[in-house]
This record gives C-alpha cells, structure tokens and sequence, in this order.
C-alpha cells in the first residue's frame, strides 16, 4: 500500500513561483513512474511532469521551460518547482505514482493564481 501527500500548494501572483512536494510511504516508490498532473474546474485531468524510474523526464507543453520535476528515491519524494506561474495555471495538482500495474494518486494540493 502507498500513500502520497502532497503539499506546498497556495495562492500566488502570476510571474511568482511555487514548490510542490509529494511524499511517498512505503518501499515501493524508487520502482515506479511518478509525476503531478493537475485539474482545472470544467476540464480533464492533464499531465504536467512526470519522471520514470530510469530518470527519464517528461513534462507537458504549456509548461515548458517554466516547471521543473525532480524526485528523490532516497527520501520518497518527488518535487515541482513551478516558475513564471500564469493565471492559467490555476488548478488542482495531484501527485501520482505508477508502479507494479497500479496508479496510486494523493489527495491534492490548490493552487491559485492571481491575474
């Protein structure tokens, strides 16, 4: 069993930044895939970043260049250093992680940006 708990979600202006960090529980986090995706009110879960067991990076377009994913199997964490936030990227974040056939998914952190 994991659990994944997020936090560092809040209220920003647009143009500042934000850290995300989600915390796994359990030995299972170093052998699977895990990332954030986020969920705006009216609109489909997206991807923002993900990064697989091999280090291999993913991130979705329209954070490109401003977000940055990083995990660390030693502490069961992976973080997202979001900069240049835009009003856009208001949404709920959620902390996953993939491994052995199974997504476990944390509750989710708000985060608000202002125009």
């Amino acid at each position: 069993q994991v659990q994944l708990v997020e936090s560092g979600g809040g209220l920003v202006q647009a143009g500042g930044s934000l850290r995300l960090s989600c915390a796994a529980s359990g030995s299972l986090f170093s052998l699977g895939a895990t990332g954030w995706y986020r969920q705006a009110p009216g609109k489909p879960r997206e991807l923002v970043a993900a990064v697989a067991n091999d280090g291999s990076i993913i991130y979705g377009d329209s954070v490109k260049g401003r977000f940055t994913i990083s995990r660390d199997n030693a502490k069961n964490t992976v973080t997202l250093q979001m900069n240049s936030l835009k009003f856009e990227d208001t949404a709920v974040y959620y902390c996953r992680l993939g491994v052995a056939g199974y997504a476990y998914w944390g509750q989710g952190t708000q985060v608000t940006v202002s125009s």
